[in-house]
């Protein structure tokens, strides 16, 4: 299957909002459409950019996306890429896309001298945890933490 992976334009975040929230429904997460549109827009379109995101796109249609953050690590003392997403439309999962994306991360953060590319999962989503097993990556048991403001 021909696809191709490309950075998120404008005209692309309808779709890319979509596909969050189709990406929050299979992680058993609510997700709230409102205002949406015009953070993700700051975030990703502005001078002072929050957020990379890229898109996969088949047939001219979107079918996942990926996106990431730069943060800095305090034990490692380097900065460190941390994907906040990594979604694709179910159909499309197990056709090696997932590990084609993993290696454009790695060439990314290695570009951005990052220590570590970080990431988290539902312990209850098994199948991406077998696939990130499987690609080398290694997990720690931790429990996530927030607070709403």
């Amino acid at each position: 299957m021909e696809y191709l992976t490309r950075k998120i334009e404008m005209a692309d975040l309808p779709r890319f909002i979509e596909l969050c929230k189709n990406h929050a429904a299979y992680e058993q997460a609510h997700y709230k459409t409102i205002d949406k549109f015009d953070k993700l827009k700051r975030a990703i379109f502005s001078d002072n950019q929050k957020l990379y995101c890229f898109v996969v796109e088949h047939d001219s249609k979107l079918i996942g996306y990926y996106t990431y953050t730069f943060d800095f690590s305090t034990w490692d003392a380097k900065t460190f890429m941390y994907l906040d997403c990594l979604y694709l439309e179910p159909d499309y999962r197990g056709m090696k896309i997932g590990e084609r994306i993993f290696e454009d991360l790695k060439e990314i953060a290695q570009q951005n001298d990052c220590v570590n590319i970080q990431w988290q999962t539902p312990d209850f989503n098994e199948r991406a945890i077998k696939f990130y097993k499987r690609i080398g990556g290694t997990g720690k048991n931790k429990v996530r933490f927030f607070i709403n403001l």
